[in-house]
């Protein structure tokens, strides 16, 4: 077969492949545009998930009859002041969007430049362009797209439900809202009412307003402010708290010199930087902002742009691992969110039961007091009952009634309260909650803790802290202990012997489906080294090999610090309950236990106040 030159309208289609792959890839072309355009206001109309109808409308600068006709041609742009491709300062410049999208749908651009008697519009139909003509529109552009893919019908199979599409339309949308919060944005769909996002200021305090839009008050109320330079590279933007997690990455949020992406490079680094805080299979909620050189990253390495690749990728990996860990860790403790609303939203009063002529309260037969004991009346003398033990008939005897032994060791008063502790974040210990939580007391309110989960992260922290210094400090066993296991997992974590070592664990076969273990770190000196082994053990097969040294042996010290933790149950002195609380004050990512669970919640006295409906 003889080489032949395809024709114009087929090469357009073909480029439209590339370009416009849904109905999303149409919005965010031309959104681009419109914020190129210097767009203040920019409106989004979908119907039909985008096939039927995509309409874009913006306050731009708008274009006279002259730029209409050049701007469906293809490789014509007013992106690139030269011929420099690296020196790219907007979001587009490929020239490929709007002929490509006149190839396989009906377009039409209505414009009006500022100070123009009327508006002109241009009209592409399955890639026939038809002259400028004159049109009514009061300023800036309007770009309307219709029966999307109607020239390249098989398109149309691979298309998801209207539904679908729309949404992923609307996440462009929201991606565009948080790179430009100084923008206006309405978006409007079949599905549901406009929704508006305002413009807000172009800063920190503007881009949190923004995200709580998109987000939702949650988001905005659980993240912190990062900021970081490193060779020419700047990060700013919004950081998730770990306790304020996702399922998926779906709401991460990055970008490029105001472009968004979703690099693999730059997830990559965000989760190396959560790896202490997050389980692997949570995500955190962030919208980070790179600023760098245009010349140090290409942004041509993806038909669609979501895609960069960086001059020095490393330098970028190593900006956001340290600038997230540092703000992640240096973050005092009380900026835990709040959870008044969630317990406001959850917490029921329940009527009392009624009462009998006795005094006594009948116990109902379901709700909330299904199970209820009749509680004794006020004026009743317990010493007057003829189940009283006769230990207790010695009047030398005094014992406080007690219906059932309480699960709120509360000891109040076993120690003064130190008003130096009453104004650190955690504030002075003031009760202990089943043996596993601990109640703590500030100016403005209460913590409560989980001893467990807060310890945890204490030790994690220890070990990881003596890994980096000198190795972690080992405690050799008396008897050697002898753990049995399953034939395979014994033989994996003798494979890891020499990983386990540099953690303090000394350990080695012995035997069939048995290991000997001769030495444990310092620190887990008093843990139950059966469980640990055999925990270890389970998870040696989710053991990634592939990750670097370091982030193997974190991921084994999170398990061994479970262990060395004070344990739920465990009742605690007063002294005991407010060092463990300064300790955490000092320690980094006190906030979370090792798998991403908090560690304490915080109620001030106005959340309190809620919960009784004072507010």
């Amino acid at each position: 077969m003889s080489i032949r030159r395809l024709p114009p309208i087929l090469i357009d289609r073909i480029a439209a492949g590339e370009v416009v792959e849904r109905p999303a890839a149409v919005v965010k072309e031309l959104v681009e545009n419109a914020l190129d355009a210097g767009a203040r206001s920019i409106e989004v109309v979908i119907q039909g998930g985008g096939r039927r109808l995509v309409r874009i409308t913006d306050d731009g600068s708008g274009m006279g009859p002259d730029d209409l006709a050049l701007c469906v041609e293809r490789h014509a742009t007013s992106k690139l002041s030269g011929e420099d491709l690296l020196a790219i300062a907007t979001l587009g410049f490929r020239g490929e969007a709007l002929p490509s999208i006149g190839a396989v749908a009906h377009l039409s651009i209505a414009s009006r430049p500022p100070g123009a008697d009327h508006a002109f519009e241009v009209r592409v139909d399955g890639g026939v362009v038809t002259p400028p003509r004159p049109a009514a529109l009061g300023g800036g552009t309007r770009v309307e797209v219709r029966d999307l893919f109607y020239a390249t019908p098989a398109r149309l199979k691979f298309l998801k439900s209207d539904r679908a599409e729309a949404a992923a339309a609307a996440d462009v949308v929201r991606r565009l809202a948080l790179a430009r919060p100084d923008v206006a944005f309405t978006l409007a769909t079949d599905e549901r009412a406009p929704v508006t996002f305002p413009a807000r200021p172009d800063d920190e305090a503007g881009r949190a307003q923004r995200l709580a839009d998109v987000l939702g008050a949650d988001a905005g109320r659980n993240v912190i402010a990062v900021s970081g330079l490193r060779e020419g590279v700047r990060l700013d933007g919004l950081a998730g708290l770990p306790t304020f997690s996702k399922a998926n990455s779906l709401s991460q949020y990055l970008f490029v010199n105001g472009r968004p992406v979703r690099d693999k490079l730059l997830m990559g680094a965000v989760r190396a930087a959560y790896a202490d805080l997050l389980p692997s299979d949570r995500y955190p909620v962030l919208a980070l902002f790179f600023t760098l050189d245009p010349r140090d990253v290409d942004v041509n390495v993806h038909p669609a742009k979501t895609e960069v690749r960086f001059r020095d990728g490393g330098n970028v990996r190593a900006l956001i691992v340290r600038t997230l860990s540092d703000a992640l860790a240096a973050r005092i403790p009380s900026t835990a969110a709040t959870m008044a609303d969630r317990l406001v939203a959850l917490a029921q009063t329940p009527t009392l039961p009624p009462r009998t002529a006795s005094g006594l309260a009948e116990p109902e037969r379901g709700g909330a007091f299904a199970g209820f004991r009749p509680a004794p009346r006020l004026d009743y003398d317990w010493r007057q009952s003829p189940a009283r033990p006769e230990a207790f008939r010695s009047s030398e005897v005094q014992v406080r009634l007690e219906i059932a032994e309480p699960s709120a060791d509360a000891r109040a008063d076993a120690a003064p309260v130190s008003a130096v502790d009453l104004d650190r974040p955690l504030g002075a210990a003031r009760a202990q909650l089943h043996e596993t939580y601990i109640v703590a007391q500030t100016r403005e309110g209460l913590v409560l803790i989980d001893q467990h989960a807060a310890h945890e992260r204490l030790v994690y922290e220890k070990l990881k802290a003596a890994m980096e210094r000198d190795g972690v400090a080992r405690q050799g066993l008396l008897i050697p202990a002898v753990v049995d296991l399953d034939p395979a997992d014994a033989d994996r974590l003798a494979d890891r012997a020499a990983d386990l070592a540099a953690l303090g664990l000394v350990l080695e076969p012995f035997g069939p489906g048995a290991v000997l273990v001769r030495e444990v770190p310092a620190v887990l000196k008093d843990a139950d080294v059966t469980r640990l082994v055999t925990d270890l053990a389970e998870h040696a097969a989710e053991w990634d090999d592939a990750l670097p040294l370091e982030r193997r042996l974190l991921h084994v010290a999170a398990t061994m610090a479970c262990h060395g933790s004070v344990r739920a149950g465990r009742r605690l002195r007063v002294e005991e309950m407010n060092a463990l609380l300064r300790e955490m004050e000092q320690t980094p990512n006190a906030g979370e236990c090792n798998h991403g669970r908090p560690t304490f919640v915080t109620l001030s006295l106005k959340d309190v106040e809620k919960l009784f409906a004072r507010r």
